[in-house]
């Protein structure tokens, strides 16, 4: 017996090793691979710049301040939506900046096509660039198919605007809908129990109203009306159309297609939205031409911005002596603790906020906001860090993206100054608490819920149970603080009396001018002028914007860079019936999901819903 006990060790033997020989080569297989497809999208030496080309604007995607994190599993499986593609606002900045300077670049040309998400406030900085190119004498292209409203506003900038000649131009102007739930919530059994402080505030109506209030109605379209007004008078001055003209367009579309045969683009020509239609043949001939260059397939020749900022752009910021302004971009939902990039961790950006004011050689802080708010505990840990920042001697601006309102107000107004973009919304000074109960619902089904605890309050936070009074006024009381203490910091950051903030506050929203009236805001500018601030007030002449973020491994850099050059192996998993129900569901999903996302510990929230359409 012992013999075939010998043979049977000594085969296994064999084979563990051979199974740890493939292993290894597997591994190394892998390695291989994955080097050799890092290599052919990202490594090697890059092409040379061509003597003379255009600067191609081909923005895909949303313009943010920072990109969100992506994860390379689900960008490998799931090919995405083109509002899913994140575009670096400096990057587009930059790119525009180092052209108007090299001599190599003789025009600007803009495919809009791509572009999905930009909004007003971007757009306006952006052409902040646009006009320092055009002053170096060089010409500016816009080219689409059907530009969408927000690709248009940029388009508007351009010294030529072409469109396709089955395109056109789609205006519609701003609005603010959302869906609403009461009734729905009722039939369903569910109880959305509300607290708020603030009668605008009006991020919890879906669950209070199945209409928007008056009074959010005259306030909403008092920042509508202004942003629309800005987003005409842009057009009309860059397009040299008559005041009004805009709103006529819009406002008599179908009669003035109905005038030209159903032909969208020949409309817009004829009402000067555009100045060529053109094939896109024709329209790369107008280009070669205006160029005076093409590559070996006949195209125009141009270099991609992001090409093109990374070849332009410093390696590094200089020696560690240099003074800086560091950068730090809040961009997305406020959440407790640490978040990734795309939205804001009140630990993790409270960490970069201290680690800015412990680096050697940042003189100066720019906090960068694009949020409409979130946790209320989660804005305050970060409150406190630009409040140290400032005990510590250095100066604080905050630089207002589209949005900054509610919690991204509350971080900016201890800032020593507060810059906001034209378009930028902002205010939303109120405070709300939502807390949904099931039991109606569990109980139609037969599912009952019993038990004992050792206090009143014991299990009260349980959602099958309804709502315990004395939890219904303790989130009274602590809204009602939470309310107190955030207009009592709007006073002091912003050196005003508490009687003074209550009529700004309540949760109303205020457009940028109107929040300059009031004394919300210092001043109106791009975040170039609000870092050009922070080095005044630091006393520096000479210096380097450094934009702190949070860093990512090398793993995290390869797998990102991999997920986004492989593409995608997308396989269709849902059925057309629960893709339906989805649908169906949807709204109240997204609502569900905005406040059970935020996950504040003391149920305490700063959030406004409606600011999203701004951004």
């Amino acid at each position: 017996m012992s013999q075939p006990s010998l043979l049977r060790r000594f085969f296994s033997g064999i084979w563990r090793v051979i199974t740890r020989i493939r292993l290894a080569l597997s591994n190394i297989l892998f390695l291989a691979m994955i080097a050799f497809i890092y290599f052919i999208y990202v490594g090697g030496a890059p092409e040379p710049l061509p003597d003379k080309a255009a600067l191609l604007l081909n923005m895909s995607g949303t313009v943010v301040d920072q990109k969100s994190e992506v994860n390379p599993l689900q960008a490998l499986l799931g090919p995405p939506s083109r509002d899913d593609h994140e575009v670096l606002l400096r990057d587009v900045i930059e790119a525009i900046d180092y052209a108007a300077q090299d001599p190599a670049i003789n025009a600007l040309v803009m495919e809009l096509d791509s572009l999905g998400r930009l909004g007003i406030s971007k757009t306006q900085e952006i052409v902040d660039a646009l006009g320092a190119f055009r002053k170096s004498g060089k010409p500016i292209v816009a080219v689409g198919t059907y530009y969408t409203q927000g690709q248009y506003l940029l388009a508007s900038h351009a010294d030529t605007v072409i469109a396709h000649p089955l395109g056109g131009v789609a205006l519609e102007g701003y609005s603010s809908y959302h869906n609403y739930f009461r009734e729905a919530l009722k039939k369903i059994s569910v109880n959305v129990h509300v607290f708020r402080a603030g009668d605008h505030k009006s991020a919890v109506e879906p669950f209070m109203r199945d209409d928007m209030s008056p009074a959010e109605k005259e306030l909403t379209s008092r920042w509508l009306n202004n942003l629309w007004g800005q987003y005409t008078a842009t057009v009309e001055t860059q397009r040299e159309l008559k005041p009004g003209m805009v709103d006529h367009y819009v406002n008599n579309f179908a009669q003035l297609l109905q005038d030209q045969g159903g032909d969208a683009a020949q409309t817009a020509l004829q009402w000067g939205l555009v100045d060529k239609l053109l094939t896109r043949s024709q329209g790369n001939d107008f280009l070669v031409e205006l160029v005076g260059a093409s590559d070996d397939d006949g195209l125009y020749e141009a270099v991609v911005f992001e090409h093109y900022v990374a070849r332009k752009r410093p390696l590094s910021l200089g020696s560690s002596d240099s003074d800086r302004v560091a950068v730090i971009t809040a961009e997305g939902t406020i959440l407790p603790g640490e978040q990734p990039p795309g939205s804001i961790g009140g630990d993790s950006l409270a960490r970069l906020i201290r680690g800015a004011v412990e680096a050697e050689g940042v003189k100066a802080i720019v906090l960068r906001i694009n949020s409409g708010g979130g946790s209320m505990f989660a804005s305050e840990i970060i409150r406190e860090q630009v409040v140290y920042a400032r005990n510590m001697g250095l100066p604080v601006v905050a630089s207002m993206g589209a949005v900054a309102a509610s919690g991204g107000y509350y971080i900016a107004a201890d800032a020593d100054e507060i810059w906001a973009t034209p378009s930028t919304i902002t205010g939303s000074i109120g405070v709300f608490a939502a807390f949904p109960t099931f039991e109606e619902l569990l109980q139609r089904v037969g599912i009952y819920t019993d038990g004992v605890g050792t206090t009143d309050l014991a299990g009260s936070m349980r959602a099958d149970r309804p709502l315990n009074p004395q939890l219904e006024a303790a989130l009274t009381s602590g809204v009602a603080f939470a309310y107190k203490s955030f207009v009592q910091i709007v006073a002091e950051g912003r050196d005003m009396s508490v009687a003074e903030v209550d009529p700004l506050a309540e949760g109303r929203v205020w457009s940028a001018p109107d929040a300059l009236k009031a004394g919300l805001v210092d001043s109106l500018g791009s975040l170039d002028d609000a870092i050009a601030a922070a080095a005044a007030r630091a006393g520096l002449e000479s210096y380097e914007v450094q934009y702190v973020e949070i860093p990512m491994s090398a793993r995290d850099m390869l797998m990102k860079q991999l997920a986004n050059s492989v593409g995608s192996l997308h396989v269709l998993t849902q059925s057309a019936a629960s893709s339906a129900l989805s649908d169906l569901l949807g709204p109240m999903q997204e609502a569900a999901k905005e406040l059970g996302s935020m996950q504040d510990p003391g149920y305490l929230y700063m959030r406004c819903v409606s600011c999203s359409m701004a951004r």
